[in-house]
């Protein structure tokens, strides 16, 4: 593999508009690889484990970008070069600016709240994306101005979080992340969220994909969101105490707009666990809660323990329409009827949701079917070399093991496309499951842009004289950019298995290769 690593010294971009460059070039030019990021040590500790951290790019201070680009050994070097020279001219290119100082941009956060206050407006919000070495100090800025922060940035170390959440809780402001990727506050949705109606249900999740998955099924059951805050998956740790958790549920309610509460969450720590029911118990506004593989033992009538998002979502909407509380989890008993050649026996998962691919684990192994995965359940199934999906494996591809040199799934499949045409050569492989993720900051267009791969996958298989199910479904409304009846048509005509959501696409799939094993033995 050729490298080439560009160094800019004291040069910062946010973590989005590096992912855009990074997505640009991918385009532009056969690369293998692209790499945005600013010099820290997490970092450079990533590029070295994936073989992309040149000597002279190990010298770079945190305040320093590197842009490394790779290529194939055999490729032309010219590919490299024209490559860094767009890289540059993308990075350096400036917004265009009238000469009047209403318009020249804010260089620190007390600047921005001195000028919306100079312009009789009030700023209560800072959304903040920052290198993790430098996030919690900003985040603290935007606090002790009395801001509530929606806090982007990852890598920021656990005791930073600690001390900047209980330094919010004092402030009486709310601190969404570190690592926080969706929030709708009054209707502004923030990070990657989708466009849905204003309504009676809030949320506090720590988890994303979750959240737009909640949010998004709400807004298609006809019910609506007042808010929805992310806390950042370390939030219900023991050593942070659940703050944004807690102090998200006590204004959801003192909200008069709020008539229901939803939370989405993995198990928290028991003494949390305790301390979120506790406070819900205390509220009497009817909760959903949802804490993926824990006990669904509720401490209360009104407060409503569930297993799934789907669960979640149906028990939300139907509490907002003031309906008898019951959980609705459909089934896929009509299954297709495919005939599989003798061998084929595996399920193989290609999420960019975190959460999906959590709960697609956890209702895989309801029916017998164990998997293997990059973010396992338990230790013992993490997966030996994650290049390799070995038996049933389920991997999330927005996870750190496959975003480095590379923008998000989310935003770019490249990754997904690579995996998803390494899995249809595999002659084991029998089901492919796939989630599509909409809403603002997402591919334009994902389903578009996966189809023709998923058509050549089962091209693939069929010339092997096998057959390949593909089960996939989108996350989104049909207000979303994308629009989710349109994504939704591209990948039926495709010749998908379309489910509804998250956990009936993670249960169909489990029934057909739980089918097959029955049939084989």
């Amino acid at each position: 593999m050729q490298i080439r690593t560009l160094t800019k010294a004291g040069f910062y971009k946010d973590s989005v508009a590096l992912m855009r460059v990074a997505e640009a070039l991918l385009k532009q030019f056969p690369l293998q690889r692209t790499t945005l990021v600013m010099a820290t040590p997490a970092n450079k500790d990533i590029l070295t484990e994936a073989g992309l951290l040149e000597a002279h790019a190990a010298k770079a201070s945190p305040a320093d970008l590197l842009i490394v680009l790779a290529a194939l050994a055999g490729d032309d070097p010219a590919v490299l070069d024209h490559a860094a020279l767009m890289a540059e001219e993308l990075l350096n290119a400036k917004p265009a600016q009238s000469g009047s100082a209403q318009h020249v941009v804010p260089k620190s956060l007390a600047m921005a709240v001195a000028r919306l206050n100079d312009q009789k407006s009030h700023a209560n919000l800072a959304q903040i994306s920052v290198p993790g070495l430098y996030a919690a100090a900003e985040a603290l800025k935007a606090v002790r101005q009395g801001l509530h922060v929606f806090l982007f940035s990852d890598n920021v170390p656990l005791e930073q979080e600690v001390a900047l959440k209980r330094a919010a809780q004092k402030k009486g402001v709310l601190v969404m992340g570190p690592d926080c990727g969706t929030a709708i506050i009054n209707g502004v949705p923030l990070g990657f969220a989708n466009v849905v109606r204003r309504g009676s249900i809030g949320f506090v999740a720590a988890s994303g994909t979750g959240l737009q998955e909640v949010t998004t099924g709400v807004h298609n059951a006809g019910a609506g969101v007042s808010h929805a805050l992310g806390t950042g998956g370390r939030d219900l740790y023991a050593e942070v105490g659940g703050i944004t958790m807690l102090q998200g549920l006590d204004l959801l309610i003192a909200d008069a707009d709020t008539k229901v509460i939803g939370i989405v969450s993995k198990p928290p720590a028991a003494s949390l666990t305790k301390a979120v029911l506790q406070r819900l118990q205390d509220a009497r506004k009817p909760a959903v809660v949802l804490f993926l593989g824990a006990s669904d033992t509720s401490p209360a009538a009104h407060i409503h323990m569930v297993r799934t998002l789907e669960g979640a979502t149906a028990l939300c909407a139907a509490l907002a329409r003031d309906e008898a509380p019951a959980v609705v989890e459909a089934e896929p008993d009509d299954l297709p009827n495919v005939s599989f050649q003798p061998g084929q026996r595996y399920l193989r998962g290609l999420y960019s949701g975190g959460t999906f691919c959590t709960e697609a684990q956890l209702l895989a192994r309801e029916l017998g079917v164990t998997t293997w995965s990059n973010v396992p359940l338990e230790k013992a199934r993490k997966l030996a070399n994650l290049q390799q999906s070995q038996e049933h494996t389920l991997i999330d591809l927005g996870d750190d093991d496959f975003t480095v040199g590379k923008p998000h799934p989310m935003i770019d499949q490249t990754t997904r496309i690579e995996r998803l045409m390494q899995e249809a050569r595999d002659p084991a492989v029998a089901v492919i499951l796939l989630d599509l993720v909409l809403g603002y900051g997402a591919h334009a267009d994902p389903a578009g842009e996966l189809v023709p791969h998923l058509q050549a996958a089962r091209e693939l298989a069929k010339r092997d004289g096998r057959a390949l199910c593909i089960v996939a479904f989108a996350c989104g409304t049909e207000e979303d950019p994308q629009v989710r009846s349109h994504q939704e048509r591209k990948l039926l005509d495709a010749g998908c298995l379309l489910a509804v959501n998250s956990s009936q696409a993670a249960r169909l799939a489990a029934k057909l290769v739980q089918r097959i094993a029955g049939a084989a033995a």
